[in-house]
């Protein structure tokens, strides 16, 4: 009696990343007179017979051999995941299963997720980045400079990795700047957004030194430290009101670092009528402020 067909080994599971060629063997002994067929399992479509393609999918092949039938998928996609039904038509039919899964890289779905950010200090904000991927991509929050991100609620949300929103009560000026989300689901590459938080207050002063010594015909130096955003105006004046600008006896000194501004003045040749009180001012479109300083001998 003629030997039937037996499977020379199981048809492997097979996972393979989006886009990839995948190849699915069916390895049959004493196959004879007998035929092997590929179908695809949860829709029973016919795949091959025998030496042929049935299906009108482009991208399936088939590399037969004497015991080996090898099934070619190029460009696998989402669609192709599922389970691949070896068969040999004896009686009763005998038959195999192995299963595809197909990875898909994250994605971040811009029209999902937001944007730069503008917030008043004091309200609330919730930033979202949405994305996609098989398997389910996991959202993880960082700031761009490296900083923790550490007050209040937003500590408490950054721990919560797996979340795609990022939510805080009561901004300050301290959540101010760049923030990335990062999706990732083991399949290569992590992507990441950059959201940018920018957050507007009214301008504030403080001075180091509001009374200040000097001699006649030395200099001085007085320090006036402003924060506000968007970036304020700032300037000093001379006890009658007059603007003080750069020239020989003045010098004027302006540090930015995003919404701090370090101003400086510097006084050369003291005379008596340089004695008095001095004023800087900070303005922008939320408010204003000023602060003074007094120069005696």
């Amino acid at each position: 009696m003629e030997a039937l067909p037996e499977f020379a080994e199981p048809v492997p599971n097979v996972t393979a990343i989006v886009g990839r060629t995948v190849k699915l063997p069916c390895v049959v002994n004493n196959l004879g007179q007998y035929r092997v067929a590929w179908l695809r399992v949860e829709s029973k479509t016919i795949l091959t017979i025998h030496k042929s393609v049935i299906t009108q999918n482009y991208r399936v092949h088939l590399s037969p051999s004497d015991r080996s039938w090898l099934l070619v998928i190029d460009g696998v996609t989402e669609a192709d995941r599922g389970g691949y039904m070896c068969q040999v038509n004896t009686v009763p039919m005998r038959s195999q299963v192995g299963y595809l899964d197909v990875l898909v890289p994250p994605d971040i779905v811009g029209s999902e997720s937001s944007s730069d950010v503008l917030v008043r200090e004091g309200s609330n904000v919730t930033l979202v980045c949405r994305a996609k991927g098989y398997p389910a991509p996991r959202i993880t929050w960082r700031r761009e400079d490296g900083q923790s991100i550490a007050v209040g609620n937003w500590q408490q949300q950054a721990a919560a990795s797996d979340s795609d929103e990022l939510s805080v009560t009561k901004v300050s000026r301290l959540h101010m700047g760049p923030y990335l989300c990062i999706a990732s689901n083991g399949v290569p590459s992590p992507v990441s957004r950059r959201i940018l938080v920018q957050v507007h207050f009214p301008p504030m002063i403080w001075i180091p030194n509001q009374l200040i010594g000097a001699p006649l015909g030395g200099e001085v130096m007085m320090d006036c430290n402003t924060e506000a955003f968007p970036m304020s105006i700032n300037y000093w004046t001379l006890e009658g009101g007059d603007l003080i600008a750069d020239s020989s006896k003045y010098s004027l000194i302006r540090i930015e670092n995003v919404y701090k501004v370090h101003m400086r003045l510097r006084i050369r040749r003291i005379v008596p009528e340089d004695f008095g009180a001095y004023s800087c001012f900070a303005k922008n479109s939320l408010g204003s402020t000023e602060g003074s300083i007094r120069l005696y001998g």
